[in-house]
């Protein structure tokens, strides 16, 4: 994902000022970003719906990791935290199986090789 998508507006399921207080923050491989959010983080809003949640990404000094915030009612804001913690350790071991695949492969090739 490019550049992190500017928050434009308050979803009407957070009240404002109660939900936005004491967010829920955490942090993510931003390599996982266009993986769980899409591409300009075209599904946020989505998630955003299904979990009654308010989000908001953050780029830290650390190019490798991106904050992500989450702002709602206490439960909402738990629950959304878990979900997204939950895609993106699924998203990390999906991408690590492939790299093991794709080495695989690249060391079968070689050995290949080798025997003809």
């Amino acid at each position: 994902m490019g550049t992190l998508p500017e928050r434009r507006n308050i979803p009407p399921w957070v009240k404002v000022p109660k939900d936005l207080k004491d967010p829920e923050v955490f942090q993510v491989q931003t390599r996982l970003l266009e993986a769980m959010f899409g591409q300009d983080g075209c599904r946020i809003p989505y998630i955003e719906q299904v979990s009654k949640a308010m989000l908001e990404l953050k780029a830290l000094e650390s190019p490798d990791f991106t904050e992500v915030v989450v702002y709602g009612s206490y439960i909402y804001k738990l629950r959304a935290k878990w979900m997204l913690q939950s895609m993106a350790e699924w998203h990390r071991q999906r991408q690590e199986r492939g790299m093991l695949k794709l080495e695989e492969g690249m060391n079968a090739l070689e050995l290949s090789h080798w025997m003809k």
